[in-house]
């Protein structure tokens, strides 16, 4: 008699258990499903481009003009420093000719001249480097941001995963196919994203091998230690 109260109870615990045993093997293969997808998403496949990212900004039509335009802004500077140059050595030459046949008086003055000119020439030629190198650097930044448009559209085009820059001092990068080398389509989408305007005739610059503008180094005098300071 007892056992027969007991069983309607005994028939719901087991109800309740095979609920629950139910809801807990639902969830374990919902937990399965979703581990194999992340599982899935990790293991797709990575694709890198690599990417010469100075190169592709200089090879530009508008980073061919932006050098152009930087040459025949600073080549007026350039003439100017190698003509002082040309007269510090000129004095240089002087005072090792006549320096045992002209006076010691004359020697020391000629001696301070080219001191002078020395310590002049080497400031002003590191002022002008330094306008260069500022100048250089803003059409770079300026350049770099349209750059960065271009490669952003191309990589989500292409689902590059990652693109790396093999123009930085020093990289990582010890070896890298061919077949992911993208400068060359970099450069191609953003000629045909940003069309060059007709580029003004500019004044050649002293030395038109030459990829940016230079200014000469300086020589100083050395004048012999028998002058006097």
């Amino acid at each position: 008699m007892r056992s027969e109260m007991m069983a309607p109870h005994r028939r719901q615990s087991v109800g309740r258990f095979s609920a629950l045993a139910f809801s807990i093997a639902a969830l374990m293969s919902t937990l399965s499903l979703a581990s194999g997808t992340a599982w899935a998403q990790a293991a797709a496949p990575v694709k890198i481009g690599v990417i010469d990212m100075q190169s592709a900004l200089l090879s530009t039509k508008d980073g061919q003009k932006a050098v152009a335009e930087l040459k025949a802004k600073f080549a007026p500077k350039e003439q100017e420093f190698q003509k002082r140059q040309n007269e510090l050595q000129a004095k240089q030459e002087q005072f090792r000719k006549t320096e045992n046949t002209i006076s010691d008086e004359a020697k020391a003055a000629l001696a301070r001249d080219i001191d002078a000119m020395t310590k002049t020439l080497q400031r002003d030629t590191e002022d002008a480097r330094q306008d260069v190198d500022q100048e250089q650097q803003r059409v770079l930044n300026e350049l770099g941001q349209k750059m960065m448009q271009v490669l952003q559209k191309y990589a989500g085009e292409k689902q590059l995963t990652m693109v790396m820059d093999v123009s930085g001092q020093p990289n990582n990068i010890l070896f890298a196919s061919s077949t992911i080398e993208i400068t060359r389509d970099i450069i191609a989408m953003y000629d045909a994203a940003a069309p060059m305007s007709a580029v003004a005739p500019a004044k050649a610059p002293a030395n038109p091998s030459s990829s940016a503008p230079k200014t000469p180094a300086t020589r100083p005098a050395t004048p012999p230690a028998s002058a006097p300071k």
